[in-house]
């Protein structure tokens, strides 16, 4: 096994790995993202309910 053969597959070695953490970033990315908005998608949904509490008591006092 020459040098010039073992710096080629350590490239390749640090290729691929860099790649899985690229991956790995992209999913724990994308996993962030869909969790905020699913937050946003909670927060519209409580305001909806805030709101419809507070015209049920304003309808319910006249």
């Amino acid at each position: 096994m020459d040098s010039q053969n073992m710096s080629y597959n350590a490239g390749q070695a640090k290729g691929q790995t860099q790649e899985k953490a690229n991956t790995m970033m992209d999913k724990a990315s994308n996993a962030a993202q869909s969790a905020e908005e699913s937050l946003q998608e909670v927060g519209q949904q409580m305001q909806a309910k805030a709101q419809g509490a507070a015209d049920a008591v304003k309808n319910a006092t006249g």
